[in-house]
């Protein structure tokens, strides 16, 4: 029987305890990923007992007052608090959803908290999205036109605009892409569930005029049909998308140019 080992920095280890206040009474255990790839050390998870009758309802909340109160050297993003950023995202309890619409009322137990899975860790909670970046840009996600600019703005009926509902709302969280095994398999080539998503939304644009050139460019063997219809994206997404849906209707639109 094959045996395999994993690579040394990769084994997460014990790490610090951080204790409330005695005479705390309304504690909840925080166990959170802590990485930091320059210092050679290996992961650990550190556990921190917060006083929840003094901290706000949602996981964020409890991660601010640990940083700031407990141990300020944790390293996370965040912006805007409110679920439209995407800046949180992160895996909690298991799924990845964003820290600031996360309650710890939702979690039985320990909260476990790890950044988006398959990715380079930068550092504790924040991974490295450098290469969706890159793969979002290479769709050209703005108004592709040859026709000559109009003297107002370009409209669209109410039927045109409802086109994009469920699409536009995407707030490039990644939450999907990282849940995806298909994209855990094939990074570099497959543009993953939230990159397609997007595509989706310009190509169904009736203002943009380039519908046939992305389709075009999605015709490839790894971008587009790595899609497994695993579904990991839709259960994940944090803001109820269905990223699923869209990559199913752009290999519709595929087939059916092609009759």
């Amino acid at each position: 029987m094959a045996e395999f080992s994993l690579p040394k920095n990769s084994r997460i280890q014990a790490g610090r305890v951080y204790q409330a206040p005695p005479g705390t009474k309304n504690i909840r255990r925080f166990r959170i990923y802590r990485y930091a790839p320059d210092s050679g050390q290996n992961p650990r998870m550190d556990t921190y007992e917060v006083d929840m009758d003094k901290c706000g309802p949602m996981v964020l909340d409890a991660l601010l007052k640990i940083k700031n109160e407990m141990d300020t050297t944790l390293t996370l993003r965040r912006s805007c608090r409110e679920g439209i950023c995407g800046s949180c995202a992160m895996n909690i309890d298991g799924s990845n959803t964003l820290a600031c619409t996360k309650a710890c009322s939702d979690i039985k137990g320990d909260v476990q908290i790890y950044p988006l899975p398959h990715l380079p860790v930068i550092k504790d909670l924040v991974p490295d999205l450098t290469h969706f970046y890159a793969q979002y840009a290479s769709i050209k996600p703005w108004i592709r036109t040859q026709s000559p600019p109009p003297d107002r703005e370009r409209l669209q009926s109410k039927e045109e605009r409802s086109r994009l509902d469920g699409l536009y709302e995407c707030i490039l969280c990644a939450c999907c892409s990282t849940s995806c095994p298909s994209y855990w398999w094939n990074p570099e080539r497959y543009l993953g569930p939230a990159i397609l998503l997007q595509a989706y939304r310009w190509i169904v644009d009736s203002r943009d005029e380039a519908s046939g050139e992305r389709l075009d460019d999605l015709q490839d063997p790894f971008k587009l049909y790595r899609c497994h219809t695993i579904m990991n994206c839709t259960r994940t997404c944090p803001k109820g998308l269905n990223p699923a849906r869209a990559i199913a209707e752009i290999k519709k639109l595929l087939v059916e140019r092609q009759h």
